[in-house]
């Protein structure tokens, strides 16, 4: 792997730590506006809501870090796993959580790209140590 390839995965860790971060931190200032996103069968939503945005902050401030690095990519990919599932019902149902039709077909291949992109994040961390 190249030194502007290193670079490249190295800026988008930092633009991924840092949108983790920020979104994580919206799940405590707007708390409310997550409630359409967590499932109608879950109990606690507000609890889950809380918790994924804890480990959104935390999963974001390992990616800043050498030797935790690693975990924060893990657990990015984790996360955006398990919400992957909510983007895919965003497209089939008639009210999407997202807000319109439009915006759950353009957020879903947005979240394939995200996961792709920490997936490499994760193989450059392995790389480098």
């Amino acid at each position: 792997m190249t030194s502007k390839a290193l670079n490249i995965w190295n800026v988008l860790k930092i633009v991924i730590a840092l949108f983790m971060i920020f979104a994580g931190v919206q799940h405590f200032i707007n708390a409310n506006f997550f409630i359409p996103y967590v499932p109608s069968f879950l109990p606690l939503k507000m609890t889950i809501i809380y918790v994924s945005g804890l480990f959104e902050i935390l999963v974001g401030l390992f990616l800043f870090t050498k030797k935790y690095a690693s975990y924060g990519a893990i657990g990015t990919l984790v996360l955006l796993l398990l919400f992957l599932p909510i983007h895919i019902w965003d497209v089939i149902t008639e009210n999407p959580a997202i807000g319109s039709k439009q915006a759950a077909l353009i957020r879903l291949p947005i979240q394939f790209l995200l996961i792709f992109i920490v997936w490499k994040i994760k193989k450059s961390i392995s790389q480098n140590k």
